[in-house]
């Protein structure tokens, strides 16, 4: 189904361009206000944001939206995603927002909303909403406008949250932690939590202005990060992204560990501690092959998902799973949350780090990758059917004869196509992902 407004995580795009306006946004919150407005209780919508400068605007706009439906609004100014589920919950609100374009630049934002579960909202609910925001909508009469309320305290309940998922019988003395928290929602939070756990920590990344989020920094540019480590003589480094739900971590050598070997570690601890669910875990089509034969060694399953967490969870959630995510560092612990956090992951991986007694290096590297390589290319008009383009992936398919993987897909965040392959001959694999690249190029 073609959707206007909705992509793989919410509504995303450039700020003050169709779909990110203030008028929109005004639209959704209407929308999404209408559609939650159940039962005889006061409704509420926590919203929060990042750091972005277009946050302030849209958090305008939504609170307008909002309130002039009926439905009160608690502001809960900029914290990551995952604590805007947690306080969706805790406050026993009927919708979550969280305004943030997530990794992509200050140019950018986006809407994300979560029910009163904690949870994203399924495609059927996205659905209702979009076909509400292009109607008239009925607003609420006077004396039924709703009201809006800042909460002071969000971060330290969020910090709370956080490290009670930590273990009690640890602490984190001793260990030097690089926290970059990519100038965005984590700002505040991360080191706090780390340091309250008794980390030595130092902290890069936490200085936003409204415009820096995600610059050449966080865990889609963790060049950074591997500098301050090597500098510092860190004992490992944690990457978040602008919203916080994803994680990246580099070892004390300055290595990069992706989430496929994030998520090997957790499944791995889970498995001897008898707490892992579903025989396995859920990751997407992007998941190395590496990852898949590391868990069948160990007589477990991996079960493949559409690109996106939300379709990681819903996977989940259907099977039975408690542990997803993707190898860009999205990891859903459903033992502790109902959507990617990646501050709760990364106290996971300390967890381990402290208990195992084996530098990150070792403890994040349990399985070799098989070679993979992934490339964007911006696109205009529909080169995916143009004619060159269809043989240029025919060739690759065939060329990689059943001994690797391809897989060519639309960004549902971005103007872009990602073209990623895989296979045991790593020229292979390069050569194919440069030809598909230069084909659509042309198309």
């Amino acid at each position: 189904m073609t959707r206007k407004y909705f992509g793989t995580d919410g509504i995303r795009g450039l700020t003050n361009t169709a779909p990110m306006t203030a008028a929109i946004a005004m639209k959704v919150g209407q929308a999404a206000g209408t559609r939650f407005l159940r039962g005889s209780h006061k409704h509420r919508v926590v919203i929060a944001k990042d750091t972005r400068l277009s946050g302030y605007m849209m958090e305008s706009a939504l609170t307008a939206g909002f309130t002039s439906v009926g439905m009160d609004v608690i502001q809960a100014g900029p914290i990551p995603t995952p604590a805007v589920a947690m306080l969706t919950r805790s406050l026993r609100a009927d919708l979550g927002v969280m305004v943030s374009a997530s990794h992509n630049g200050f140019q950018d934002n986006g809407i994300k909303l979560f029910g009163p579960d904690g949870y994203k909202l399924s495609d059927a609910d996205e659905a209702e909403i979009e076909a509400m925001i292009d109607s008239e909508i009925a607003l609420a009469e006077p004396r039924a406008i709703g009201r809006a309320r800042r909460i002071e305290d969000a971060r330290g309940r969020y910090i709370h949250f956080a490290k009670a998922t930590f273990p009690e019988d640890l602490r984190l003395d001793g260990v030097k932690v690089v926290v970059d928290c990519a100038h965005g929602a984590a700002y505040a939070v991360a080191a706090e939590a780390l340091w309250e756990l008794g980390a030595e920590v130092d902290a890069i990344g936490v200085a936003p202005n409204g415009f820096n989020i995600n610059d050449k920094i966080g865990s889609t540019h963790p060049k950074a990060l591997q500098l301050r480590v090597l500098e510092t003589g860190a004992d490992i480094g944690i990457a978040l992204d602008g919203d916080a739900d994803r994680l990246i971590v580099v070892d004390e050598k300055g290595q990069i560990i992706d989430g496929d070997q994030i998520m090997a570690l957790v499944t791995g601890l889970a498995q001897e501690r008898g707490t892992l669910k579903g025989g396995g875990l859920v990751a997407t089509v992007m998941s190395n092959l590496g990852l898949e034969r590391w868990l069948t060694g160990r007589g477990l399953s991996l079960h493949r998902a559409g690109v996106g967490d939300r379709y990681v969870l819903e996977a989940m959630r259907a099977g039975g799973f408690n542990i997803g995510g993707e190898q860009s560092g999205h990891l859903i612990l459903a033992d502790h949350s109902t959507t990617g956090d990646g501050l709760v992951a990364a106290l996971q991986v300390l967890a381990a780090l402290v208990s195992g007694g084996k530098p990150a290096s070792e403890l994040l590297h349990l399985f070799e990758p098989v070679p993979q390589l992934l490339k964007s290319v911006r696109f205009t008009g529909t080169p995916l059917a143009d004619a060159t383009v269809k043989a240029a992936i025919a060739a690759g398919e065939a060329r990689l004869n059943g001994n690797g993987r391809l897989l060519i897909r639309k960004s549902g965040t971005e103007p872009v196509i990602r073209v990623m392959a895989e296979g045991d001959d790593k020229r292979l694999v390069k050569a194919v992902v440069e030809d598909i690249c230069a084909a659509v190029v042309a198309a």
